[in-house]
């Protein structure tokens, strides 16, 4: 199972920015518990973060071709405005996607309680702090177990 963990604009910035909103813990954390929860499960896990949207959709195309099974993504502002985004996830249909936010977006700012990029991912997980990406991976192995079971 290879998953690609894609994390938006700031996420390099955990621990530096808004402590309130997103925690004490830094970026090098949230690699470790990934790769931790990786290894736990047997998955192939690459994480990627850029603040650049056309690199993230690079990124995401390149998946298209290179055996990913599963997205997560963490889009970062980028979920509230970038269609582009939206459009590359749409297109890559048969890579399961799940959107990961560590805040609660829907009790944020007006800006923030809207995903244009959430209708193009299978499955959302909002308000979970970095947990959420450990609960991303388990639906992820989830969904790739049943794909199996239905061969």
């Amino acid at each position: 199972m290879n998953i690609l963990v894609i994390n938006g604009p700031n996420l390099n910035f955990l621990g530096i920015r808004e402590k309130n909103i997103y925690g004490e813990k830094d970026y090098n954390y949230l690699l470790d518990i990934i790769e931790k929860k990786g290894k736990e499960v047997g998955a192939n896990v690459n994480v990627f973060q850029s603040n650049h949207e056309g690199v993230i959709i690079d990124k995401i195309q390149e998946a298209y071709f290179d055996g990913t099974d599963s997205i997560i993504i963490n889009p970062g502002a980028y979920t509230h405005y970038s269609y582009a985004i939206h459009d590359a996830l749409k297109s890559v249909e048969k890579i399961y996607k799940v959107e990961v936010h560590i805040s609660n977006i829907d009790e944020r700012e007006e800006f923030r309680k809207k995903s244009v990029t959430a209708p193009a991912c299978n499955a959302q997980i909002v308000g979970r702090g970095l947990e959420g990406y450990l609960d991303a991976i388990d639906m992820a192995m989830a969904n790739c177990k049943n794909e199996v079971d239905k061969i």
